[in-house]
């Protein structure tokens, strides 16, 4: 009996081996990273590397990790003591603390278009422009036309797309800005040996700082979509805005971090602007900049999230185009309503992705039943917000799915103004009164399994 078992015993060693030497791996790499995964992703690369090591493994080492140790010095030496248990919080990261400031909300796609090429005419010594996507559409090829031309005005222009977004642009268009003076840089490039990562961190933050003083950011990328429409159909409806004083510093640096970290020449020191001093421009906000990533040692976003459904007491409300929250904030979205708070969350009916809308049922299935408002737009909503009572509001490129709260560099801005959170709250109530309310149908056996498929893994992809 044993001589025939003998044949089959180095292919079962070899396999055994496999496995052993993945889930060894796995375990080694998360320990030393220190990595917090979500229970579904962890289980979801465990279960794979015992059924499938040698596809799986090699899958986990392009892909999963999900903190580098890069780590970005953003706080700034004179943080004001924090008035706001957010604050307290988002201090415990080391980021920049709260400030004064000046927001300007863009209503539409209209004003957020003149404020975008508003801050490009004022930039005097540097304009630096981080997007997910520049498209050579007519928008895209009028907004390279302008950097072109601030460029040979003498600004130096540093422009950085994500490698991603940068697919939908051709190479020639980057030739001619860089022939032109415009320094280009290609963040985490997909067929490139130099990269800063793993090839499924994307950067999602969308910065326009001119001279380190005035900034303009948002949910927009740079595609007609996002701003005018085009042959006759209406844009996307986003949300957008702009700031100056202290926020726009710490973004900034953000920017200057994420051009080093894609290889670009480092920023040189401005010359001192007089009309950019604090002490000559009453400010009248107060705001925020947390980013979000694997830069961050923390889920910054994803945390305060949850902890503000703990200290909501009356209403949360909220846009976004994607719905796919991981267990943890769906369990405090939930227990929000249980207590008795008003939530309402639009989103569109039909999105850009085809597999976000499907694998969003069971989310809404579940906040539905414990009491959560749903409404659905008839058309594109891109825009990412939430208001928590009347005391806090987050706005910037944070979606509420898990890639963009647990992968993607995201840049969001926090908001403790009276008038920015009701100009939010009002934004975000017109958005409710055109669209429908959503009816609550319990997925049938095959789509509750492929949608439990794709909460776990899809979002690593």
């Amino acid at each position: 009996m044993i001589r025939t078992m003998i044949p089959w015993l180095p292919g079962l060693t070899l396999h055994s081996l496999a496995i052993m030497v993945s889930l060894l791996t796995y375990i080694l790499t998360t320990r030393s990273a220190r990595e917090r995964r979500p229970p579904s992703s962890a289980i979801g690369w465990v279960l794979g590397m015992i059924a499938l090591p040698y596809v799986v493994l090699p899958l986990y080492l392009i892909f999963g990790r999900r903190k580098l140790k890069r780590r970005n010095a953003t706080r700034l030496a004179d943080n004001a003591p924090a008035t706001h248990w957010a604050e307290e919080l988002i201090d415990s990261f080391g980021l920049p603390g709260a400030s004064a400031t000046n927001v300007r909300w863009h209503q539409d796609g209209a004003a957020a278009r003149s404020a975008l090429f508003e801050i490009f005419a004022r930039a005097q010594q540097r304009l630096d422009v981080g997007t997910f996507i520049l498209t050579d559409d007519p928008f895209g090829r009028e907004v390279s036309e302008c950097l072109i031309k601030r460029a040979q005005a003498g600004v130096r222009v540093r422009l950085m797309i994500d490698g991603l977004g940068a697919l939908q642009l051709p190479r020639a268009r980057l030739h001619a800005m860089n022939r032109a003076g415009v320094e280009t840089a290609i963040f985490g490039p997909l067929f490139r040996g130099r990269n800063s990562g793993p090839r499924n961190l994307r950067n999602h933050r969308k910065l326009v700082v001119a001279d380190e003083a005035q900034l303009w950011a948002g949910g927009r990328n740079l595609a007609i979509e996002y701003f005018t429409g085009e042959s006759g159909r209406r844009p996307w409806r986003d949300l957008s805005f702009d700031l100056d004083g202290p926020v726009a510093i710490a973004a900034s640096r953000q920017f200057e971090a994420d051009w080093r970290a894609s290889h670009g020449r480092p920023a040189g020191t401005l010359k001192p602007n007089p009309s950019a001093s604090g002490d000559a421009i009453k400010r009248a906000s107060r705001a925020q900049f947390l980013p979000s990533g694997p830069d961050q040692s923390e889920d910054t976003v994803h945390s305060l999230l949850i902890a503000a459904c703990f200290h909501a007491k009356e209403r949360v409300l909220a846009v976004t185009p994607y719905l796919l929250p991981d267990a943890a904030l769906t369990a405090a979205i939930r227990l929000a309503a249980r207590r008795g708070v008003r939530i309402d969350l639009c989103l569109p009916r039909s999105s850009n992705h085809v597999l976000a809308d499907f694998a969003r049922g069971r989310t809404l299935c579940t906040l539905a039943e414990a009491g959560v408002h749903f409404h659905l737009l008839p058309e594109m909503v891109h825009a990412k917000a939430v208001v928590f009572d009347s005391t806090l509001a987050i706005s910037g490129s944070v979606n509420l799915d898990s890639r963009s709260l647990l992968l993607n560099y995201e840049s969001a801005f926090v908001f403790y103004s009276a008038a920015d959170i009701e100009w939010l709250a009002d934004w975000v109530t017109a958005l409710i009164a055109e669209a429908e309310p959503y009816v609550n149908h319990a997925p049938g056996l095959w789509r509750d399994l492929a949608e439990g498929l794709l909460l776990t893994v899809g979002y690593q992809l």
